[in-house]
């Protein structure tokens, strides 16, 4: 009869502009699919070129290669008997759309362009592509002669329409369209589409994995259908990790769940499903039928081939399963280890340096890169061969076979505790004794002498000798001095960095992490130019608060005793003199608010949008039971002055994983003045007349 339909989605680790490997990643995924019997093989959004190419894209050497690769596709013996799905830009007129190319036995059936471009937060489609707008037309496309000599075809469809098969009708959409008020797949599937696909390119946000999954399983709960997603995963060249999670969901239900986060390149997922399902599913929704008759139909592309086998009852399908979600202290755990180990195999470096301040955040961050070991010996132990061969490579040995997390940190991590005049025995013992819990090379140096010089230096020039206020100096001479210390530990943590590893008779050189996390430098409390200054920062788009429930994860998950300390300990920048051997600055007193007002202060800005004005506005009901209005006024005012002074910090601000949606990433994600001015006299006259009213 012809009506268990095989179709497989996949998660493949792209690399913008890796074209060679791009493609053989892509092979790998039909070869997958197809020895699983799949007839239909979905991949992620730009699969060809990568995702992030960015400014690549208006090279016309990208649409070249991107046909090369796609020629390569087409005339090879492994793409046959299996409908091809695969992304990549192309020129149509003069104008360039972000694409899918669906072809099958070296033939082209139809170029399906993006019609809901993603255009905020860290997406900028509309910088690069056009959105196709006009919906439900097709024109002809003429095809580079190195596609016509291997197709055979001059011209093929290029525009929005649907295909027809000898058992089904398949219908595309891209990535931002599942996300859109009015996606294709409602009139699509109106029009006797059964079967959705969707290929992505979705990034990791903390807490955000199941939105996907309920768009998708939403998209057939109510038209019903069989709805397919592909994804990429990895970091392919910039501050987003892809998280996977391909999928395919059935009238409302997950019948295939890949991955969030895994360091294999190629994940597939194939699925047999019942095309009589859909129908009788379809059948008794009247609501859907009575608007299917009215509906303005897609053009149909005719394809002579079947999903299906012609005797196929005996054929077993999928049911459906329980989407498993990870926690967000697991997504900590999980994804910055992936981004972390995609960074460090792609940039053919020797491993990681981290400033181990014995605080929470570095501590943090040394807890991610222990996570790392933890999945490449987890990787190699399930076989995973092109885990192995990098393994090998960063740590130069070509018998080497990571087993133990410990072993592998003490390979590939070197932490330093860079102790002064102002640094406690406590914070010391308490890097140390983490170092040697997670593994990693530990290195304890003390910077007074390079503190003395520089400082020393001003005093020969001015004749003046800076003091920190505890000692009768001013707070600009107090600040200055501790900037020196941050801004030296910065300067040697390139140098260790640098030359460790030749001091120890290894080749390669280190990447320097960082360890500020994001409600830090949305306050703007670091130095510019300190450790916050890094070659990259794992944490960097992470709270503080769910930084700490990430190190309780951590102490009973990985055994790591010596983070009960660190949890207890009052967070501290140590760069103040010591008051009898006792830490006094802590960094919530030198905030002038706490971290978990910052978070809110944080989600208001960005978030919800709201200047000082509407924050106060906000605020006054949030905090009705702990503040009064001239309490919560003080401190909005106080957030924009610090947030506006400090906004030139976040121009440099190193590279830092993306993990929220109120990160002040300057790169691409909340762009902003950095010269404000931070007086506000106008909004904070709106608040004073607003508590005067109260």
């Amino acid at each position: 009869m012809g009506r268990a339909v095989t179709v497989a989605t996949c998660a493949l680790n792209q690399w913008a502009l890796d074209f060679e490997g791009n493609l053989e990643r892509i092979f790998r995924s039909i070869d997958i699919a197809k020895s699983k019997g799949a007839r239909y093989r979905l991949g992620p959004e730009l699969e060809i070129c990568g995702y992030g190419c960015s400014d690549h894209y208006y090279e016309s050497d990208t649409l070249l290669h991107s046909f090369q690769v796609l020629e390569k596709l087409l005339e090879s013996p492994a793409t046959q008997d299996i409908i091809c799905d695969v992304g990549m830009p192309v020129l149509h007129r003069n104008v360039r759309y972000n694409c899918r190319v669906i072809f099958l036995n070296k033939k082209i059936l139809l170029i399906r362009p993006k019609i809901s471009l993603a255009n905020g937060g860290n997406y900028r489609e509309l910088r690069w592509f056009t959105p196709w707008s006009k919906a439900r037309h097709v024109e002809e496309y003429f095809l580079p002669r190195i596609i016509q000599e291997v197709t055979g075809q001059e011209t093929v469809p290029f525009g929005d329409a649907v295909l027809a098969t000898k058992d089904t009708c398949l219908g595309a959409e891209i990535c931002e369209e599942l996300w859109a008020p009015n996606s294709p797949h409602i009139e699509m599937g109106l029009d006797g589409v059964e079967i959705f696909t969707n290929s992505s390119g979705s990034h990791h946000v903390l807490r955000k994995a199941h939105a996907r999954v309920d768009l998708v399983n939403s998209a057939t709960a109510k038209n019903g259908g069989i709805y397919i997603l592909a994804n990429q995963k990895g970091c392919d060249g910039d501050r987003l990790y892809y998280d996977g999670c391909a999928m395919i969901s059935m009238n409302g239900e997950t019948v295939a769940q890949g991955s969030q986060f895994s360091l294999d390149d190629v994940e597939v997922l194939v699925a047999t499903l019942d095309l009589e399902d859909v129908r009788s599913y379809r059948a008794e929704i009247s609501s859907r039928n009575l608007a299917a008759s009215k509906v303005n139909p897609y053009p149909r592309v005719k394809v002579n081939f079947a999903l299906s086998c012609p005797d196929d009852v005996a054929v077993p399908t999928c049911m459906p399963i329980q989407w498993r979600h990870h926690s967000p202290e697991e997504e900590i755990s999980l994804g910055p280890a992936c981004w972390l180990w995609d960074y460090l195999r792609r940039s053919k470096q020797a491993g990681f340096l981290l400033p181990l301040s014995g605080g929470i955040d570095s501590s943090a961050t040394a807890c991610i890169v222990y996570s790392m070991c933890h999945q490449v010996c987890l990787a190699v132990k399930n076989g995973n061969a092109d885990v192995l061969a990098d393994a090998r490579r960063i740590v130069n040995d070509e018998t080497y076979i990571p087993e133990d997390p410990r072993e592998l940190c003490k390979r590939v991590f070197t932490t330093c505790y860079m102790a002064s005049e102002n640094s406690s025995q406590d914070t010391c013992n308490r890097a140390k004794l983490l170092a040697e819990q997670i593994g990693s090379y530990h290195i304890n140096l003390n910077i007074d002498a390079a503190v003395k010089a520089v400082v020393g230096i001003f005093s020969v020039v001015t004749g003046r000798t800076p003091r920190f206020s505890v000692y009768g100096g001013s707070s600009r001479e107090s600040l200055a001095l501790q900037n020196v210390q941050a801004r030296i530990r910065m300067v040697l943590a390139y140098l260790f960095a640098q030359l460790t590893l030749w001091a120890r008779g290894m080749p390669g050189g280190l990447l320097v992490l960082g360890s500020a996390n994001v409600d830090e430098s949305l306050r703007g409390y670091l130095t510019k130019y300190d450790c916050s200054s890094a070659d990259i920062n794992p944490i960097g788009g992470i709270s503080k608060t769910d930084l700490k429930n990430f190190i309780q994860y951590c102490i009973e998950n990985f055994q790591l005793t010596a983070l009960r300390s660190i949890m207890s300990a009052p967070p501290t920048a140590e760069l103040e003199p010591l008051v009898d051997g006792q830490v006094a600055q802590t960094d919530e007193a030198d905030m002038g608010m706490t971290y978990a007002e910052l978070s809110v202060y944080g989600k208001l800005r960005k978030i919800a949008k709201a200047g000082p004005y509407s924050m106060f506005c906000k605020l006054i009901s949030m905090w009705k039971e702990i503040c009064t209005p001239r309490e919560v006024a003080s401190k909005v005012k106080h957030f924009f002055r610090m947030y506006s002074v400090n906004r030139h910090k976040m121009t440099t601000l190193t590279p830092s994983y993306h993990a929220e949606n109120y990160s002040p990433d300057d790169n691409r994600f909340d762009l902003r003045p950095f010269l404000y001015n931070t007086s506000w006299s106008w909004q904070f006259r709106c608040i004073d007349k607003q508590v005067n009213a109260l």
